[in-house]
């Protein structure tokens, strides 16, 4: 790994409420089949980032002289500040060399010259290539790692591939971003809409954390949105503030949009004052951020690349402790977790086999190696009973476990009211050093508040279909079906599966306190 790569950052430790999660297979046997991974970024490498690559390593001789950027917006370093902590969060990034220079050939997909000149685009122009220059300089550095994927995702759709920069001002391209309002990944998906789009969102696994998956989901969401709406700048609005918002804004201010065409009619509709200021901002950001993304060394950054995201794939047993893997492939363990952000409580999920990612070149002789493996490597829980009159604190001495990391993996661990001492001849799983060491600590990212799938009905949604429509034809109501969702707005997709009847209701996890670097913290509303 060279220095400019970039690994998962470190989780903060978090409060973790019991979670009903279905107890995991005992030890695995090992039947993995390696393949090399078809998502894989080396052979995703788009030619025009290629060639920005060699031009902002490479600067010609009058472009490496060192020049402070231009004169930037008009106001006070405190209010750019706190713009640029609402754009791109509170982590601060490591200074980036600047060198001006004339402006890079660059070519945009994206309607972004036209518009190289209105207020708000200038205004975070001058914000991403000023004051907030070195952090929007470290997250495209960031971003250079998973850009060449994605964009041959975005091509391959039909979409504009510099589309790649939503996920920049989405997260800063941190696939463990976090906000307040519980969107996760790159692409900060909801629960609900992430499931909607065909992710697996559950107390093992979280697809929006994967930067390929949740690539993937984005662009399933984003093409909707477009051919909804017939303007990507209006797709991306409703990216961010929700279809409904845009629709009624566009139904409401119908006369006086007459006229507007193409991307002008976002620009019309936001000058209505009727979108939210976030999303009306949001549109405006994207376009700067193409624009200075596009031409580093005319704003004085010069970047290193990292290398793109690539990987191999194993098939592993169920209950596979991410620590064995590693072992088996003979890398570090913190570059497995790094490879699979998605799986969350360092070991693969139970009763079935999973696809692990390795680095390039490591799953070949995977297989043997693993195999070799001491059985207490490849086993991710030890069972202990409980004996009469031991309390958690006892028992988390007896087994060496905290007594947090004890009731996390055992959802169902009954306590005495009366006297707190543990119900005698429990059967209790005591995680193994190598699954708490690769262990995310965080809460059930699923926020599920239904009872279990088997008593759970379900409804996938069809074109014109409302969450009142659906409310009525299960005699039940709109806010129902919301709260059995996770869903904060009645925004629903076609193809959407929804819960719209539900067993005897669950505790869900308490919330994070964490935000991912770029995570906007401010943000409530649904995508």
């Amino acid at each position: 790994m060279t220095r400019f790569i970039t690994c998962a950052a470190s989780a903060t430790l978090l409060t973790v409420v019991a979670c009903q999660h279905q107890a995991p297979t005992m030890v695995p046997t090992p039947s993995s089949a390696a393949a090399r991974s078809t998502d894989s970024a080396a052979t995703l490498a788009s030619t025009d980032t290629a060639r920005r690559t060699a031009r902002v390593l490479n600067p010609p001789a009058a472009e490496r002289v060192t020049k402070a950027p231009g004169d930037t917006a008009s106001v006070s370093k405190a209010e750019v500040n706190k713009t640029a902590l609402q754009v791109f969060g509170d982590t601060a990034a490591p200074a980036v060399a600047a060198a001006g220079s004339p402006a890079d050939s660059a070519s945009f997909d994206l309607d972004v010259r036209p518009y190289e000149t209105q207020e708000r685009v200038a205004h975070y122009v001058k914000l991403f290539s000023g004051d907030a220059r070195e952090r929007f300089a470290a997250r495209l550095e960031r971003g250079s790692r998973y850009e060449p994927m994605m964009r041959a995702k975005l091509r391959a759709a039909g979409l504009p591939e510099d589309l790649v920069y939503l996920a920049l001002i989405e997260s800063g391209y941190d696939p463990n971003a976090y906000s307040r309002a519980a969107a996760v990944g790159m692409w900060q998906l909801m629960t609900g809409t992430a499931r909607g789009v065909g992710l697996r969102v559950d107390w093992w696994v979280d697809e929006r954390r994967d930067p390929v998956r949740s690539t993937d989901a984005a662009i399933k969401f984003l093409s909707y949105l477009n051919d909804q709406f017939g303007s990507l700048y209006l797709a991306a609005a409703a990216y961010n503030g929700g279809p409904g918002r845009v629709s009624r804004g566009l139904e409401r201010y119908a006369d006086d949009l007459q006229g507007a065409t193409g991307e002008d009619r976002y620009f019309a509709l936001a000058e209505k004052d009727y979108l939210r200021t976030e999303t009306r901002n949001y549109v405006p950001q994207l376009i700067a951020a193409a624009l200075v993304a596009k031409e580093p060394s005319r704003y004085g950054m010069m970047l290193h690349v990292e290398a793109p995201y690539a990987f191999d794939t194993v098939t592993v047993p169920a209950s596979t402790p991410l620590a064995a893997v590693a072992k088996a492939s003979g890398v570090p363990l913190a570059q497995i977790v790094e490879l699979n952000p998605h799986i969350l409580r360092g070991v693969t999920p139970p009763k079935t086999s999973f696809v692990v990612r390795v680095p390039p070149g490591s799953a070949a002789g995977f297989d043997a190696a693993f195999t070799a493996l001491p059985v207490e490597q490849r086993t991710a829980y030890t069972r202990v009973i409980s004996k009469k009159g031991e309390t958690l604190p006892a028992l988390s001495r007896r087994t060496g476990v905290s007594s947090r990391e004890l009731r996390w993996y055992n959802p169902k661990l009954e306590i005495a009211k009366k006297s707190g001492r543990l119900v005698v001849g429990q059967t209790i799983l005591v995680p193994s050093a190598g699954v708490l060491a690769a262990a995310r600590d965080l809460p059930d990212p699923s926020i599920e508040i239904y009872g279990s799938s088997k008593a759970a009905v379900y409804h996938t949604v069809k074109r014109g279909e409302s969450l009142g429509l659906i409310a009525r034809r299960y005699k039940t109501t709109t806010a129902a079906i919301m709260r059995m969702n996770g869903l904060r707005k009645s925004i629903i997709i076609p193809g959407q599966r929804l819960v719209v009847r539900g067993g005897k209701a669950r505790a869900h996890s308490g919330r994070s306190a964490h935000h991912g670097k770029a995570s906007h913290g401010k943000r409530s509303r649904k995508r």
